[in-house]
């Protein structure tokens, strides 16, 4: 594939990974998931990670948004309670996966243009 096509294929591939990258950037998103792999499989509701985060529950809540939206993590009913968890698929960090992979393949096909002494 000519390297400016695979240049254009992989903007598009880092814009589709726009709001995984933003919402992983975040160090406390990243205590958040990572205390969300410590707790229970089957969801943790917002107070429940806020006390293993000491973050107020507003504060959750608007963090777990960010990741919903990035698709990092989801959300079931049940009755009264909401109980978050990880996206059992990771669909989102496996495109990530993908565009960084990819990133790795055009940069070794690219010149080297280190300065040698």
């Amino acid at each position: 594939m000519e390297i400016q096509k695979e240049i254009n294929e992989l903007a598009a591939n880092f814009e589709a990974c726009h709001k995984t990258l933003s919402a992983i950037g975040d160090e406390t998103r990243q205590h958040i998931i990572l205390e969300m792999m410590r707790m229970d499989y089957n969801g943790s509701r917002v107070i429940e990670i806020s006390e293993k985060t000491n973050l107020s529950r507003p504060a959750v809540s608007h963090h777990l948004q960010i990741l919903k939206e990035a698709g990092i993590v989801k959300m079931r009913r049940e009755g009264t309670m909401t109980y978050y968890y990880l996206d059992p698929d990771m669909e989102a960090f496996n495109l990530l996966i993908l565009a960084l992979q990819q990133s790795i393949r055009i940069c070794a096909d690219l010149p080297n243009r280190s300065v040698e002494d």
